[in-house]
């Protein structure tokens, strides 16, 4: 698997963060942005990014060899055995690049878009070689989150699920199989499966916002890494599973659309830490910090579950 040819479209937070992953695990990079500053600026960020990671002068120079900086899409993939999206989330500009992609790449080029939430289908209806194409949703941050969900479509054959998973496992990701192209895929329906009751129990007067998030890190949160829910159910016993939801599933929130509260912070500029205030209020010092605790903890994370 290693000194493959492959291309990042997008040398934005996730682009250079799939960049450097892919090249550290001796893959050949293409690195393309339409923004010329975004491009020129990514072998600094990439080097950036894998100190906080640990590496050394002598790693980054040998991950940074590995990447090449392209003008053009059509440069970028000429040659590449596989392709990676990762453009802002708008289906229509996804949509184009591939046009452009499928114009320009070899015939059996794997070609796969980084969303977290746009069905695969949608974006990739309007290829000819429609079964070659999948989606990959890296985590943000990519180059620190072990996950790679791996969507199929209607159309993906099995080889190119198959070669996509053996290129991310030997990058030493943790690759999913997403077996059908549903909205959120796995991740982010339970990511906003419980974002919606966290936000309904502030709505509702039960309870504010920090205490929340205080629940959550001091509670089950601190088992998530080595317990996943369904383990945890099986832990407990699938019988008081069952008592359990037969008590409280009616009670939690679940309407269709999003919360009135939440449409009214985005109405009145509360758009979290980047304006000071979301559901709480953040000075930019406590934003930071915030910032470098999450990636204080993935550091130790991968030390400790090692």
């Amino acid at each position: 698997m290693k000194n493959r040819q492959t291309a990042v479209i997008g040398a934005g937070l996730m682009g250079h963060g799939i960049a450097l992953t892919l090249a550290r695990a001796g893959q050949y990079v293409c690195l393309t942005d339409p923004v010329p500053e975004a491009l020129a600026s990514a072998p600094d960020r990439i080097g950036e990014s894998m100190k906080v990671l640990g590496c050394d002068a002598k790693e980054i120079a040998k991950a940074l060899k590995k990447i090449e900086l392209c003008n053009s899409v059509s440069a970028a993939v000429k040659t590449s055995a596989f392709v990676f999206e990762a453009a802002p989330e708008k289906l229509p500009l996804k949509q184009s690049i591939f046009a452009e992609v499928e114009a320009h790449a070899p015939d059996d080029a794997i070609l796969a878009s980084n969303t977290s939430v746009i069905q695969i289908t949608k974006i990739m209806g309007g290829l000819t070689g429609r079964h070659r194409a999948l989606g990959t949703h890296w985590w943000n941050p990519p180059h620190m989150i072990p996950l790679v969900e791996v969507i199929r479509t209607d159309w993906t054959d099995d080889a190119s699920m198959d070669a996509m998973v053996a290129l991310l496992a030997d990058a030493g990701k943790t690759p999913v199989r997403v077996e059908k192209d549903v909205p959120g895929f796995i991740g982010n329906r339970l990511q906003h499966a419980l974002w919606r009751e966290a936000i309904s129990l502030v709505e509702n007067g039960i309870c504010d916002a920090e205490s929340v998030d205080t629940v959550i890190k001091s509670c089950f949160g601190r088992r998530l890494p080595v317990l996943g829910p369904l383990e945890n159910a099986d832990l407990v016993g699938t019988d008081l599973t069952l008592d359990i939801h037969e008590n409280v599933l009616a009670d939690l929130e679940s309407r269709k659309g999003p919360s009135p509260y939440l449409e009214r912070l985005v109405k009145d500029g509360k758009l979290g830490m980047k304006t000071g205030e979301g559901f709480r209020k953040w000075t930019p010092e406590e934003a930071d910090a915030v910032r470098a605790r999450v990636g204080r903890f993935l550091g130790k994370l991968d030390t400790i579950l090692d």
